[in-house]
């Protein structure tokens, strides 16, 4: 399959993709897609810029405008970060321009005024693209009901099953109706997802591609070997000397992107910092600049590593390296988007070799430590910190023991919502 027509897309769908560029699917979407527009329930595993957002939106505008519009929300999109909701409704929206009935998409998230969605909802919604809090924060108020969910997706279900959000989406997910579909999407999707997404779904196809662990091809890796104190002074050397354009810098916490940002305009680099301590209106407001490119440094933390769609960016910095080695992967996804060249760098110090090297490990990589006259990492590596805390990935922490509890509650929840629907007993949808 080469183009969107040999997805069995309706004309107007056609029309839709046509009128935003699409010009053809790309593998998920062509995978997925008939699957999807089949009724399957589905895991999906595609690289992170590779369009997972119209692989579901598309199969799911599909089968709802085959119908009248319904009178309440048909659809329900789990999102880990308000940027991503806003993202996906955007793009419901997009897609159903030339539909037969106007579709409304809302996107409930924190940091705005909830009455502004209470009302929103009192007026009618087909798509509600949430995230987990403001979601249950509305299931309480009894301002949304969730009875009439016929399809279910899980956007970037690994961070959405993370510990982050236990006990959160299992109370979500015992407020939905047994009989659904439901589609877990994300860049990666390791073993502890595919075993909570087995309680929720029934005869799940797995759709993988790219499985292998390689990051896109079409970025250059780089890893620079320097002292912890000399970040900073290395980063605004390699800007100024290789003329970087439109550059995304990571560290570690919300503390650290607003000194960042602040040193660096100090130093005349025009920068904003973008992290969760920021009103939502000030969140939306720096994204969307950095976005259109009237913005040239963004310093943040990894809200900004998740499903957000940068077209021109050029470059991604790992000023502080991503805890878990898989979000290096999307950290460096943000550029190289649809084929595109893209540059990632990553500032290795002492302290931070040995994690790097896991990162390394678990990615398929290995990358040369180079060094800027001027900047080199000089001294001894310091030694190990008595009662030190081991890197993620190494044994089974708390937050891994509080995810496998999530799970064991999540399965009793749907065990017994599938024993009040008759026939489920013997597994019949």
């Amino acid at each position: 399959m080469t183009n969107f027509l040999s997805l069995g897309l309706s004309d107007s769908l056609l029309l839709a993709v046509e009128r935003l560029g699409f010009t053809a699917p790309t593998p998920i979407q062509v995978r997925a897609v008939p699957l999807a527009s089949a009724g399957r329930d589905l895991y999906a595993e595609a690289p992170t810029g590779s369009g997972k957002t119209a692989a579901f939106a598309l199969p799911i505008l599909q089968k709802l405008q085959q119908a009248p519009a319904p009178d309440g929300p048909t659809v329900l999109v789990l999102t880990p970060t308000r940027e991503l909701a806003q993202q996906v409704a955007t793009a419901f929206r997009a897609l159903s321009e030339t539909g037969p009935w106007p579709l409304r998409a809302l996107a409930v998230i924190g940091g705005t005024p909830i009455d502004h969605q209470i009302e929103a909802l009192a007026r009618g919604v087909h798509v509600v693209v949430a995230t987990p809090g403001r979601l249950l924060d509305l299931l309480r108020r009894h301002a949304i009901t969730l009875s009439a969910v016929r399809y279910l997706v899980l956007d970037e279900a690994d961070k959405l099953l993370d510990a982050d959000f236990t006990g959160e989406v299992p109370s979500l997910l015992a407020a939905l109706p047994a009989e659904r579909q439901t589609l877990l999407y994300s860049a990666t999707l390791p073993q502890r997802v595919l075993a909570v997404g087995s309680l929720l779904m029934r005869d799940p196809c797995t759709v993988r591609i790219d499985h292998a662990p390689t990051p896109i091809a079409t970025i250059e890796q780089r890893a620079y070997a320097v002292n912890r104190e000399q970040r900073r002074l290395l980063l605004q050397h390699l800007m100024q000397t290789e003329s970087w354009g439109q550059t995304l810098v990571f560290v570690s916490t919300r503390r650290a992107a607003e000194n960042l940002a602040k040193k660096l305009r100090v130093a005349g680099v025009p920068t904003e910092a973008l992290h969760g301590d920021l009103d939502q209106q000030t969140r939306t407001r720096t994204l969307a600049r950095f976005t259109a490119g009237r913005q040239p440094v963004l310093v943040a933390t990894d809200l900004a590593a998740r499903g957000i769609d940068i077209p021109a960016l050029a470059v991604v910095v790992n000023l502080d390296l991503p805890r878990s080695p898989r979000d290096y992967v999307h950290r460096i996804g943000r550029t190289g988007r649809a084929g595109a060249a893209g540059l990632a760098v990553s500032f290795v110090t002492h302290d931070s070799e040995a994690h790097f090297r896991l990162i390394e490990k678990r990615n398929g990589l290995r990358l040369p430590r180079l060094e800027i006259p001027g900047f080199e990492r000089t001294g001894e590596a310091p030694p190990p910190r008595k009662g030190a805390p081991p890197v993620k990935g190494k044994r089974r922490s708390k937050k891994d023991k509080a995810r496998e509890q999530a799970a064991r509650e999540v399965a009793a929840r749907e065990a017994a919502a599938r024993a009040e629907v008759p026939g489920n007993a013997s597994g019949e949808r």
